[in-house]
């Protein structure tokens, strides 16, 4: 009876009937008689929902068998091309990397030629994987040109990966005819062309949360971070204390480390005489603990080269740094290495989310270390969540 009136409906869903069947037709799981004991009622629902769990673990590892199979073609910003080649090696069977002519006119105006289409187009048709970098606003204007071509050359999809967003830090404005870049830049990418589907836009540890919200139509944000590059390399250290420079690092942030035995430690600055702000540790204890301190981007680095000095001052053993994104205007990532005015960390761990910058970082000699986001974004790729 069941059968024959959901079977219209349930036709090719693997996933429907797998639901079906365990409400339907496991042993022992049927309609509940008036006999039936307050106990066994308890452990029938427990067994049903195990049997459920089950079901959608199957549904899950379906999905994603499934895109893991998709296949990409990427088309890469000039400094993401290392990236695109080192995903194209790893996972020949998945993506194929076309190089783009990123070139000038002689009066300065762009002349590019997007790979891929020429002798033989084999972008239109297909899913598509933009590995972009805006590092400056000649690069990001030449972008935006490049992701409209493409959608209007008939592509399945286009994926736009933009590890650093860098105006995370202007979404708002305190007076009149100041320009808030992020209002700006979603404006763009949300009058992108329609292929179909949204523009998926994925993007690391945004600094502002809700500027996820200004996209709108043709656009829609992805977003993830880089956190679990950094608990790996905890896994195989003697860190055992993560601290936040302000509190609103540790509202974001310290949830993340919940699975692992570390104390947390939230420092923020305070006012003293003369309006001078200083930065205090407002909770937790840092005496005889090995620390990383945790946010998502360094500029100059003021406020984290503080957090680490108050930190050793209560008696720290040592103090690391991770961020994921190194913007360092004017090379100011010199300041914190060995021998500058502001080196006091004993590991200084950033993603290569802006490889204009972490390219000239002296990882061999110095404090750095450059954690590869690749295998994160192919993950996040295909399961939509860090």
């Amino acid at each position: 009876m069941i059968s024959s009136l959901l079977l219209p409906i349930i036709s090719g869903n693997r996933e429907i009937v797998t639901i079906l069947l365990l409400f339907f037709l496991v042993p022992s799981q049927g309609f509940l008689s008036k006999n039936t004991s307050p106990g066994c009622v308890s452990r029938r629902f427990e067994t049903a929902n195990d049997e459920i769990d089950k079901a959608k673990k199957i549904m899950y590892h379906q999905q994603s068998r499934k895109r893991e199979a998709m296949r990409y073609q990427i088309i890469a910003a000039e400094a993401n091309e290392p990236l695109a080649r080192r995903l194209e090696e790893k996972f020949p069977d998945r993506f194929t990397f076309h190089s783009t002519e990123w070139n000038k006119f002689p009066d300065g105006t762009d002349n590019i030629e997007i790979g891929g289409f020429s002798p033989n187009n084999v972008i239109s048709g297909e899913h598509v994987l933009f590995l972009a970098t805006f590092h400056d606003n000649d690069v990001t204007l030449s972008q935006f040109q490049v992701m409209i071509c493409l959608l209007q050359s008939f592509i399945e999809s286009l994926t736009v990966v933009l590890p650093f967003s860098p105006v995370g830090t202007m979404e708002r404005v305190i007076k009149e005819g100041q320009v808030a870049t992020a209002a700006t830049y979603a404006h763009m990418f949300s009058s992108l062309p329609s292929c179909g589907r949204p523009t998926r836009l994925m993007v690391y540890d945004l600094h502002t949360l809700q500027n996820r919200f200004y996209l709108h139509g043709n656009s829609i944000a992805s977003l993830h971070s880089a956190i679990p590059l950094l608990k790996e390399k905890l896994k195989t250290s003697n860190v055992d204390c993560v601290a936040f420079p302000d509190d609103g690092a540790a509202k974001r942030f310290s949830a993340m480390f919940q699975d692992m035995d570390m104390e947390i430690i939230v420092c923020g600055k305070t006012r003293g005489e003369g309006d001078k702000r200083t930065v205090v540790i407002q909770d937790g204890d840092a005496k005889g603990r090995n620390i990383v301190i945790v946010d998502d981007l360094v500029q100059t680095g003021g406020t984290l080269f503080e957090s680490g000095k108050v930190l050793k001052d209560a008696g720290a053993i040592s103090v690391n740094a991770f961020v994921s994104h190194a913007v360092f205007p004017d090379n100011s990532w010199k300041r914190f290495n060995k021998g500058g005015d502001r080196e006091c960390f004993d590991k200084f761990w950033v993603t290569n989310s802006i490889p204009t910058v972490t390219n000239k970082l002296p990882v061999e000699d110095g404090i750095f270390e450059v954690l590869d986001l690749m295998d994160l974004i192919i993950n996040d790729l295909d399961h939509f969540s860090t």
